[in-house]
């Protein structure tokens, strides 16, 4: 099957010449390896472009409330501190956008959230120290770090995550509410690191890239949860039926 040649380059290009011809013009379903790797080229833009909207009503959520009730500023910085070092470590080793493009929108997002967190809470100061740190942090890892210290700043960000998470797994299950959190940020974040553990096994040979997104599926799966668990619940009725 033959198709016009914008479309052909694009698709080309997305999944290499030789995946292209089996599937495309010679329509050979059988070829597995072939399959494998443009589903996971598919996933891997969706998540990417998932990853450049996912946190946006989240933060529709705490403008339009005017307040960041209910989220972990320590969540948020870690998460951020995380992001920005595995955004680095993929520059760096020169890896495919599509397995990790979604981290570079994320950066972005979660620094605006943290630095909201800040602001509604009245640390102008911090706000602005915040906002200076991580850029030094961005630029540091990019440009000064040497490349052979890249692969154990990831390897830090495993404890990391699993760091950023539970302060706000925790503030979930001390307050039986999310809060402000938002339900469409956590079920597509929760979404995303989940196809990424497929598109990581795919398309790299990297075990520390792979134990990062099983963990950050997972613990995106448990705030999923509480999304559901907690749903309606808001920390006002929860602390009064508390004193009843």
């Amino acid at each position: 099957m033959q198709l016009p040649a914008p479309i052909k380059n694009s698709a080309t290009a997305l999944i290499g010449e030789q995946c292209y011809v089996s599937l495309v013009e010679e329509l050979d379903l059988s070829n597995v390896d072939c399959i494998k790797y443009t589903i996971s080229k598919g996933l891997g833009l969706g998540i990417v472009v998932g990853g450049s909207i996912v946190k946006i009503p989240q933060i529709l959520t705490i403008l339009s409330s005017g307040s960041a009730r209910g989220l972990s500023l320590m969540s948020y910085i870690l998460e951020t501190l995380s992001c920005i070092i595995t955004f680095s470590y993929n520059v760096r080793h020169g890896n495919p956008f599509s397995t990790y493009g979604e981290t570079a929108f994320l950066t972005v997002q979660d620094i605006i959230i943290t630095l909201m967190i800040l602001y509604y809470a009245r640390q102008y100061g911090a706000t602005a120290a915040t906002l200076i740190g991580f850029s030094a942090v961005i630029y540091g890892l990019i440009y000064m770090v040497p490349s052979v210290l890249m692969s154990s700043l990831y390897a830090a960000t495993i404890p990391l995550s699993l760091a950023s998470k539970v302060p706000q797994i925790y503030t979930n299950f001390a307050n039986k509410s999310t809060g402000q959190l938002s339900v469409f940020a956590v079920i597509n974040y929760f979404a995303g690191t989940t196809a990424r553990v497929f598109t990581t096994m795919t398309e790299l040979d990297d075990p520390l890239m792979l134990t990062g997104s099983v963990l950050a599926s997972v613990l995106n799966g448990i705030l999923a949860i509480q999304v559901f668990l907690y749903w309606g619940n808001k920390m006002a009725d929860v602390k009064q039926k508390k004193s009843e």
